[in-house]
């Protein structure tokens, strides 16, 4: 049950950052309704219909690739201290990457090695601004609620929740605005 709930799970997080990565997201949504909850049955077919699209089957392909199982890997590393939001010492690699033929004013990229592998974190250019001093090989202290990972990305996407550097916060995540996102 738990592998299951898992995949469902891991599944909606890559259809979500690959309509993320592709600049597709609509809100079309009226603010005041609420979301309809899927039945397990409803979840498990959308599930089939997607692995059987060709993004489902890139994906698949991708999981299982080298590439994708050493992602799978650093996930595994770090899956207890993201359950138990707890702090992780990093050392920042990278405050400049940029994905491949992405837009300059897109979403800014943090690089951090956690225990010797490599994450990144996306933010946001205005959320961004908080963590400009930060510069190579300094050392942080990160939180992340969740991770999730897409074969558009070479290593795992932590969410950045919260930073810190020398014991001052320098980025907190209000969760409060997106529905807790």
């Amino acid at each position: 049950m738990k592998k299951i709930i898992y995949v469902l799970i891991s599944s909606v997080v890559v259809v979500s950052g690959l309509v993320f990565a592709n600049h597709q997201i609509k809100n079309e949504t009226p603010k005041s309704s609420i979301p309809k909850h899927h039945t397990t049955a409803e979840s498990k077919a959308a599930l089939k219909k997607w692995e059987a699209s060709p993004d489902g089957i890139k994906y698949k392909e991708w999981k299982n690739s080298p590439e994708g199982k050493k992602v799978q890997a650093s996930h595994d590393k770090i899956r207890r201290s993201i359950n138990t939001f707890a702090n992780m010492e990093a050392v920042v690699t990278s405050v400049t990457f940029q994905r491949e033929n992405a837009k300059s004013s897109g979403p800014k990229w943090l690089i951090v090695k956690i225990n010797d592998e490599k994450y990144m974190m996306q933010f946001a250019p205005k959320d961004f601004e908080k963590l400009k001093n930060l510069k190579v090989n300094d050392k942080i202290i990160v939180r992340s609620r969740s991770a999730g990972h897409s074969p558009n990305h070479p290593y795992l996407i932590l969410s950045g929740d919260y930073i810190e550097q020398n014991n001052k916060a320098l980025f907190k995540r209000d969760l409060s605005k997106n529905n807790r996102c």
